[in-house]
C-alpha cells in the first residue's frame, strides 16, 4: 500500500496574529540550517539571490528543513518565469521574488506560480520533488493551494505602487528590503535614515489596508522590535553567517582583548 503524502501548509497559510520571526540562511551549510531550524524560528529564508546557491543546494536545504516546523521560504535570484518553474519543481512551496517595482511585475510573478489556465507554469512536476515524484494525489489540480508568493518592495518606485502591488490577486505577502530601498532613496547603507523609515511605514499602511501580511528585514534587533510593534506580520532579524561572525568576533575579543 502506498503512503498518503500531503504537503505542508504554505507560509501564507501559517500566518496568524503573532508576528513570525525568521533568519536568513546564507551559508549554504545543511549543518548550519539544521542548527538554526532547531532553535525555534517561525520561518527561514533560503537566500538564493545573494548567496552562491545552485538549485541542488536549495533542494538539499529544503530537505534538511523538512524535519523542523519552521516554514522555509526561498528567495529566488530574479523575477523570471523559467527560474520560478525550476524552484517550484524542486519543491519550494514558498517563493520570495525580489525587485517587484510595479503591479505588472507582481502579475508576472503570479502567472509563473500557477498552471494554466490561471498562469503559465510549465508542467513537469511528475518528474520532480514538488509532487514527491507523482505521489501527492491530485498535485496538478491542487498545487496552487500549497504555494505562497511573497514579493519584495525595495525601491522608491515600488513604495509609490505599494497599494497596487499588494492588491494583485495571487500576491500572498509583501516583504520590504530596507537596504535596497535606502540605496534607491539616495541613502546607501542607511537603513534607519528617517526617509527610509517613513517609506517603510507607508508600505506597512498600504499593504495592511489591502489585507495582506507585510514583513521586513532588520538585522538591528531594536529596529526589528519597532517594526513588530508597528504591525509587521513577519520579520527577518539576522542571518546564519552574520550570527557566526558576531559570535566568533566576540569570543576572540574576550580572550585576546581586541
Amino acid at each position: 500500500m502506498s503512503l498518503r503524502i500531503e504537503l505542508p501548509e504554505s507560509f501564507a497559510a501559517r500566518m496568524g496574529d503573532d508576528p513570525h520571526v525568521g533568519l536568513f540562511l546564507s551559508s549554504g551549510s545543511e549543518t548550519n540550517a539544521e542548527i538554526v531550524a532547531s532553535a525555534g524560528f517561525d520561518w527561514l529564508l533560503i537566500d538564493a539571490e545573494h548567496s552562491p546557491y545552485s538549485l541542488e543546494t536549495v533542494q538539499a536545504l529544503l530537505r534538511t528543513l523538512a524535519a523542523y516546523p519552521a516554514a522555509p521560504v526561498v528567495r529566488i535570484p530574479a523575477n523570471d518565469t523559467a527560474l520560478i518553474k525550476q524552484y517550484l519543481d524542486l519543491g519550494a512551496q514558498n517563493l520570495m521574488v525580489p525587485m517587484v517595482h510595479t503591479p505588472q511585475l507582481a502579475q508576472q510573478a503570479v502567472a509563473a506560480m500557477h498552471y494554466p489556465p490561471r498562469g503559465v507554469r510549465g508542467i513537469g512536476a511528475a518528474l520532480a520533488r514538488s509532487s514527491r515524484y507523482n505521489r501527492v494525489a491530485g498535485y496538478l489540480n491542487n498545487a496552487s493551494d500549497s504555494l505562497s508568493l511573497t514579493v519584495q518592495i525595495e525601491s522608491g518606485e515600488a513604495v509609490a505602487h505599494a497599494a497596487e502591488i499588494a492588491a494583485v490577486d495571487g500576491v500572498d505577502a509583501v516583504f520590504i528590503g530596507p537596504s535596497d530601498l535606502a540605496a534607491s532613496l539616495g541613502h546607501l547603507g542607511e537603513q534607519q535614515h528617517p526617509e527610509v523609515l517613513d517609506a517603510v511605514a507607508r508600505v506597512f499602511d498600504a499593504v495592511r489596508a489591502a489585507g495582506k501580511p507585510v514583513g521586513v528585514n532588520a538585522f538591528n534587533v531594536e529596529q526589528a522590535q519597532k517594526y513588530v510593534e508597528a504591525g509587521a506580520s513577519f520579520v527577518c532579524v539576522g542571518a546564519d553567517v552574520q550570527q557566526l561572525a558576531l559570535a566568533t568576533s566576540r569570543l576572540v575579543a574576550r580572550f585576546k582583548g581586541e
